[in-house]
């Protein structure tokens, strides 16, 4: 592929799977019509259901899936490798994964991903969300080849934990996917930041699509997808919460200038940590 663009989809996604596949197609089309031959959409395109019974209820198989079978669709008819950023699926142990798709131009399934990193938190707003409630956390990170780059995967909260950024990137991927449903409060502060320090710190492009603004299921996320460079730039921004595109020319050269330049993952050495115990108070007292 070499040098290509990429576009990230932003979406509002409702507790419908079949409108929000009508919202993605949209967006995935416009996307293709600006010239993105990689179009990555939010986490839960699928729907955003904030009831765990409801859930059940909605969500199926990834061969059922609406909104799986039409990104297949989708790649096929436009030549793009389509990212379902993630969708609910229902696994064959009747549990439920928050799952990352990557579907190549032939309508086949390149990678997939299940999110590593459960969003388990009580916010000072109120906001109380337990994912491991209703989802099974993954266990194992994912890189693919796409020709001429590598792509690594995570999704949303995993934006957290810098680890498995840093494992990804020695694992060869030069653009880092976040897709992510975060929520306004997170969002308006550590959004940003974050997104540019995972591509700072790797040399990697990071591309971002996100849910954005209030939901069906009385959620409010904070939009703003973001495609980053590998020296931390912002090179496109949907600078609001409605539904958009953004598209970014990657070229993956600059993914090798900018870790030429600063050799972090080459120059990174293991160590030990030593804990130093206090002084005794006794000790202390009598020295005063």
């Amino acid at each position: 592929m070499g040098v290509f663009k990429a576009a990230a989809i932003q979406m509002r996604s409702g507790t419908s799977p079949e409108r929000n596949a009508v919202d993605m197609e949209r967006l995935a089309r416009e996307a293709a019509a600006q010239g993105a031959t990689y179009v990555q959409t939010p986490e839960m395109t699928g729907a955003l259901v904030r009831d765990k019974d409801a859930k059940q209820a909605i969500f199926t198989s990834e061969d059922k899936d609406v909104v799986v079978a039409r990104a297949r669709q989708l790649a096929r008819e436009l030549g793009i490798y389509f990212h379902i950023g993630s969708t609910a699926i229902l696994r064959a142990d009747g549990k439920l994964a928050n799952r990352a798709l990557l579907i190549a131009p032939d309508g086949k399934t390149l990678a997939s991903y299940d999110k590593i990193h459960m969003f388990d938190v009580d916010l000072d707003n109120g906001e109380s969300w337990r994912e491991s409630s209703a989802y099974e956390a993954g266990t194992e990170a994912g890189v693919v080849d796409l020709a001429g780059t590598t792509l690594g995967f995570a999704i949303c909260y995993d934006l957290r934990f810098p680890q498995l950024f840093r494992t990804e990137a020695l694992g060869g991927a030069a653009v880092l996917s976040v897709p992510a449903a975060f929520t306004r409060q997170t969002g308006e502060a550590h959004w940003h930041v974050l997104l540019r320090a995972r591509a700072i710190e790797n040399g990697a492009f990071v591309i971002a699509a996100a849910q954005g603004g209030l939901h069906e299921d009385g959620r409010e996320t904070y939009g703003h997808s973001l495609i980053v460079d590998p020296w931390g730039r912002i090179l496109a921004e949907a600078d609001h919460d409605e539904p958009a595109v953004i598209v970014a020319e990657i070229d993956p050269a600059q993914s090798a200038a900018a870790r030429a330049k600063i050799p972090n993952l080459k120059n990174a050495r293991d160590f030990s940590l030593r804990r130093f115990e206090a002084e005794p108070a006794s000790l202390r007292g009598a020295a005063s």
